[in-house]
C-alpha cells in the first residue's frame, strides 16, 4: 500500500472524518501567531490539505482570510457543506495552484507528511511573501498514557503498520525529517485532551488511513474487540483522549 493510496483513502470516510476527528486547542493558534510573528487577523492564509475544514474553522475564527486547498473530492465536498463561504480549490502541496508571494501564512494540519518535501518546501517558499511563514502541525496521541500506548500497540499489530515512536524527536531532528532543516524553524509542543463517548473514540481511530485501507470486515473485528477492552477501563463509556500537538513554524527569508 503506497503513501499516495493511503492519503486518498480518506475520501472513503470523509463524513466519518468530519464528525469524529479532534480539533485543536486555542493555545495552538496562539503559538502560530507568536512563532510566525504576526496576528492571524487579516492574514492571507492557505490551509493546504484542508480536509473537512477542522483547522480552517479555527483560522477563520481568528480573523484570517483563508483559502483552502484540498486534493480529495469527497473531503472537498464535506468542506463546502460545512463552510460554504470559504473558497476552496483542488490541489496539493507538491504543486500549489496559487500565485507567487501571495500568502502571509501556509498551514498544514495533519497533512504535511503526505507531501514530497523536495517539492512542497520550494512550493511553499514560492507562494509565501518574504517574511511569511509555513506552519505544520499534528495531533499525536500522548506517548506516556499507559492505555493509549497499549492501544497504539494493538493497532500497529492489527493493521501491520509501524507503531509511532514513543519518545518525541529532538527539535533539530524533527525539523530535518519535516524537510525544514534549511529554514529558520521553531517548534512548540502543546498538550491537551478531550472527553468523548466511547463510540466517538472508536470512530475516530478507525478514520485513520491504516484502517481505511484494511477494509470493513477487518476494521469491524478490531473495533468489536477494542470496545470490550475499553469498556472495562471506562465503564461509563466516556473516554479521555490525550494529545500532544507538535507544531513546526518555518519562516521564508525576507
Amino acid at each position: 500500500m503506497t503513501a499516495l493510496s493511503r492519503a486518498h483513502s480518506f475520501n472513503t470516510a470523509a463524513a466519518q472524518y468530519a464528525v469524529n476527528r479532534p480539533s485543536y486547542p486555542p493555545a495552538l493558534l496562539d503559538a502560530v501567531e507568536e512563532l510566525a510573528g504576526r496576528p492571524l487577523a487579516g492574514a492571507r492564509v492557505a490551509d493546504v490539505g484542508a480536509g473537512t475544514g477542522i483547522a480552517t474553522v479555527l483560522l477563520r475564527e481568528r480573523g484570517a482570510d483563508v483559502l483552502a486547498v484540498e486534493p480529495g473530492p469527497a473531503m472537498a465536498a464535506q468542506f463546502r457543506a460545512a463552510l460554504p463561504d470559504v473558497p476552496i480549490v483542488r490541489g496539493d502541496g507538491n504543486a500549489l495552484p496559487l500565485a507567487d508571494a501571495s500568502r502571509d501564512l501556509i498551514t498544514y494540519a495533519q497533512s504535511w507528511h503526505w507531501t514530497d518535501t523536495g517539492r512542497s518546501v520550494p512550493e511553499a517558499l514560492r507562494v509565501l511573501r518574504p517574511g511569511g511563514a509555513l506552519a505544520v502541525w499534528w495531533n499525536r496521541h500522548a506517548a506516556d498514557v499507559p492505555w493509549i500506548v497499549a492501544q497504539e500497540d494493538r493497532i500497529a499489530r492489527h493493521c501491520g503498520v509501524q507503531r509511532p515512536a514513543g519518545a518525541l524527536l529532538d527539535d533539530r531532528r524533527a525539523a530535518r525529517l519535516a524537510g525544514l532543516a534549511e529554514l529558520r524553524t521553531v517548534r512548540r509542543l502543546l498538550r491537551w485532551s478531550r472527553t468523548v463517548p466511547l463510540d466517538m473514540h472508536l470512530a475516530n481511530i478507525s478514520s485513520h488511513s491504516a484502517f481505511l485501507v484494511l477494509g470493513e470486515a477487518a476494521t469491524r473485528t478490531f473495533l468489536a474487540e477494542e470496545r470490550a477492552r475499553l469498556h472495562e477501563l471506562f465503564p461509563g463509556e466516556t473516554v479521555e483522549e490525550t494529545y500532544d500537538v507538535d507544531l513546526l513554524v518555518a519562516t521564508r527569508p525576507g
